[in-house]
């Protein structure tokens, strides 16, 4: 019976970068949505950790035996090839691809863009979707990425236009936003965090830009059923 029961029990963590300069606030909400995600994946002990408080990788990590690691990063970038892999020596973790390579999250910005759009009293036809996304100066990742889910929302959106302005690399938000008009701005980020808060909505302010600035993708409703369905779809790889 104990073998039976810890069959159907499997481990996640979701691990995110977190806010060196005031970590406790991140550090909290991704326990929150830890626990959101634990209520829609039955049969997954969930937990949450970020990278930026120390000590909460390892807590969260502690007593699992063969824990999957879900990373809440929007690309497959530094943080998640070079930096994580090291914090997860010696838990026997697999990893998966972080939340911004999941094939349904252009579906799900699609849908958070016509929702912020209703709620403006905007209509796509009429309306260009400016992305706000991190951008690097050491990795193409995060633009990569951020150009593919710009491609598909092009043909896949009713949206007049979509186009993308970054904060670390060129081209930068500010520049991009500069001129737009009939516009909203999304920001692809995980977390309301220092970019979020602060150095968007600036460059926007220095822009000129007038649209609406929406909810970063983080804090959609769907995100936890996607991260969900993420460990549901690995149960079944597993299984298989």
């Amino acid at each position: 019976m104990a073998r039976v029961t810890e069959a159907m029990t499997r481990d996640a963590v979701i691990v995110a970068h977190g806010s060196p300069s005031d970590p406790e606030p991140q550090d909290e909400a991704m326990a929150a949505l830890a626990a959101r995600v634990a209520a829609l994946a039955t049969g997954w002990r969930v937990r949450g950790a970020t990278l930026a408080k120390e000590g909460s990788l390892d807590t969260a990590l502690a007593g699992l035996a063969a824990p999957v690691v879900y990373p809440f990063f929007m690309a497959e970038g530094y943080f998640t090839t070079d930096v994580l892999p090291v914090r997860l020596q010696g838990h026997n973790a697999h990893p998966l691809p972080p939340f911004g390579m999941d094939p349904s999250l252009p579906a799900l910005v699609r849908d958070a863009a016509l929702e912020g759009a209703l709620a403006h009293g905007l209509a796509p036809e009429d309306t260009i979707l400016l992305l706000a996304a991190h951008g690097s100066q050491v990795s193409p990742a995060s633009k990569r990425r951020t150009c593919d889910i710009v491609r598909i929302l092009r043909g896949s959106s009713p949206f007049q236009g979509v186009t993308a302005g970054f904060i670390e690399e060129e081209p930068l938000l500010a520049d991009v936003a500069r001129g737009l008009d009939h516009a909203m701005c999304l920001p692809l980020f995980t977390l309301q965090a220092g970019h979020v808060e602060g150095d968007i909505p600036q460059a926007l302010a220095e822009a000129g830009f007038e649209g609406p600035l929406l909810a970063h993708i983080g804090a959609h409703p769907a995100v936890p059923r996607l991260i969900a369905t993420a460990l549901k779809r690995e149960e079944r790889k597993a299984a298989a």
